[in-house]
């Protein structure tokens, strides 16, 4: 991976990483045997991001985020079947709420920065979700609980919360103020998603990357333990997450070596 990013964008990372994930989506739909559709990912990201793609990310890097989506992917629809409040944070270009099956009572709350949250409606104006949708405009280190719910969300019910690719732009101090807010709003029975890099993973990334990540985690269901959760944190190289199919099983490194950069796909449950 190169180390820089399009001049108008290296002050704006954040940002222009939610159009990458995009990006690499788009690619993942054109697949004959692709995992998963998102017939909006290919707008969301734009040429700039889709280029940047082809040029600088490995195929590695590219199919923890496959992996990551379609995982998530399936745990939001297995979990909604119980709950039907459905709280995404960080969304960036996220396109769940318009491609997932979701039932008319399912209530999704999206919240991001205003301008990414605004660009996505812009785009998809046209799209009518079947579910009930509500974006909310926060800076998720800033107050922001009075505006999900200001929206109806209902902290004495159940909710799925998910976290993708969110923590390890935070510092710690910032990782456990948020499960705490999380864990205050989520009540028994709630459920939580979130991936995780561990600490050898933060610290052998990449510029530019080096310069924002910076949260990692060696054992994440201790972790959550801390806040009321019981969590199953399964690693990429994990045949539950990319199902031993070939294109996936020889890009990450075996469990059994030591001192490698590991990442995390968690679930796990309010108690």
């Amino acid at each position: 991976m190169t180390s820089s990013l399009p001049a108008k964008q290296s002050e704006e990372f954040v940002p222009f990483s939610a159009r990458l994930m995009a990006a690499m989506r788009a690619k993942e739909s054109k697949r004959l045997d692709s995992l998963f559709n998102d017939p909006f990912a290919g707008e969301l990201a734009g040429e700039e991001a889709l280029t940047f793609l082809e040029q600088n990310f490995k195929a590695q890097d590219q199919a923890y985020v496959i992996l990551r989506t379609h995982f998530f992917d399936n745990f939001l629809l297995s979990t909604s079947t119980e709950v039907d409040q459905v709280v995404i944070l960080a969304a960036g270009m996220d396109t769940r709420a318009y491609r997932l099956p979701w039932s008319s009572a399912i209530k999704i709350y999206e919240l991001d920065r205003l301008q990414v949250l605004e660009i996505k409606k812009t785009i998809l104006q046209e799209v009518v979700p079947k579910c009930q949708h509500y974006h909310i405009g926060a800076d998720l280190t800033q107050p922001w609980t009075h505006l999900l719910l200001a929206q109806g969300y209902q902290s004495k019910l159940p909710s799925v919360w998910l976290l993708e690719g969110l923590l390890v732009y935070l510092d710690e101090s910032e990782v456990h103020q948020l499960l705490k807010i999380i864990s205050e709003l989520a009540t028994t029975g709630s459920y939580l998603g979130l991936d995780l890099n561990n600490v050898k993973g933060v610290e052998n990334v990449d510029e530019p990357y080096k310069s924002y990540f910076r949260f990692g985690c060696d054992d994440p269901e201790e972790l959550l333990a801390e806040y009321g959760w019981e969590a199953e944190a399964i690693e990429v190289v994990d045949k539950r997450v990319h199902f031993d199919l070939e294109r996936f099983s020889n890009l990450f490194p075996s469990p059994d070596i030591p001192n490698l950069s590991r990442g995390f796909f968690v679930r796990a449950k309010k108690k």
